[in-house]
């Protein structure tokens, strides 16, 4: 019988939230073709074995994740799980983030999701938009459904770390989302803790596997990082197959020992991948093969690519 997973503070929410956070986004096919049957019942593994924590967004194969999240969902004790998705990001070049479409989008997911109410919701990659813009229009229609019950909490999410100070600085939030910042390439993300613990922010991790730059399959072709980053990467690959290791254990292993980050949303398309990402909580860290594939990365350790307006990048 596998353990429990461990359980974290999400800032000043009051939740306690699985470190091990289950991403919908291979519920929408984004990582390659989606078993529906098979997502549904890594659904119901994850919620078996303890992870409370779920997150979709529409743009997820184009509210595809949100379906089949809604259809996992459905007869699950809503009292026992935390949901979050998303707003502002509808498609590979769609973002809107009025107020209108924030409301429309809320209500959008709440049918596809089959629930009266969202527990986080993220603004999607607002490094797309004017930040003044989500500041002054975006936040405030949330807040707004907020207090009609509709969401409970708000977040925002991007790719550029330097977004979110430029809006906590002018309005509070609940939580930030980061991705791609706290794995065996990238902890850029530790720089700004004592920030958000200052503003009693929770701190939610996604993408510890790099967007598949630090695994077995390696990155989908669409992957933005420049091809040094990808043939570091590659090499760490194969180093821990040549070590009988592997990449996608070690690496989520470190992404979730940071006791200043929440959870972590790991995508988890099969009941396997479910069971392995919470067994290798339990199981120790190979300290060895970690410096082996540090070293590696070395060269390009944390490594970023351009996202969003120019603005928001600089």
């Amino acid at each position: 019988m596998l353990s429990r997973v461990e359980y974290r503070k999400l800032g000043k929410t009051g939740w306690s939230v699985s470190v091990i956070g289950y991403g919908a986004a291979p519920l929408g096919g984004v990582y390659g073709k989606l078993d529906e049957k098979k997502g549904i019942r890594s659904v119901h593994k994850a919620f078996d074995l303890g992870i409370n924590f779920f997150d979709t967004a529409p743009y997820y194969g184009s509210t595809v994740s949100e379906t089949v999240l809604g259809k996992a969902l459905k007869g699950m004790p809503r009292e026992r799980y935390y949901l979050s998705t998303k707003i502002g990001r509808y498609g590979l070049v769609d973002f809107d983030f009025s107020a209108e479409r924030v409301v429309r989008s809320v209500d959008e997911s709440l049918a596809r999701l089959r629930l009266s109410h969202i527990d986080l919701i993220h603004c999607h990659d607002i490094e797309f938009a004017s930040i003044d813009n989500v500041v002054n229009e975006t936040i405030p229609a949330l807040q707004k459904l907020k207090r009609q019950g509709k969401v409970r909490k708000i977040s925002v999410s991007g790719l550029p770390l330097r977004i979110f100070p430029k809006v906590l600085d002018q309005t509070p939030l609940d939580t930030v989302l980061s991705y791609c910042h706290y794995c065996l390439n990238d902890i850029t993300l530790v720089r700004l803790f004592p920030y958000f613990q200052a503003k009693g922010v929770g701190v939610i991790n996604a993408a510890p596997l790099a967007m598949g730059l630090l695994s077995e399959k390696g990155p989908q072709k669409w992957h933005p990082a420049a091809p040094e980053i990808k043939e570091a990467c590659a090499r760490a690959v194969a180093h821990c197959k040549k070590k009988k290791g592997s990449i996608s254990k070690l690496a989520l292993q470190f992404s979730l020992g940071h006791r200043d980050i929440a959870s972590t949303f790991v995508g988890l398309p099969t009941p396997d991948e479910v069971k392995q990402s919470v067994k290798c909580l339990k199981d120790p860290i190979d300290m060895g093969l970690l410096a082996e594939v540090q070293d590696i990365l070395r060269p390009i350790q944390s490594q970023t690519w351009p996202s969003g307006l120019p603005e928001n990048n600089q």
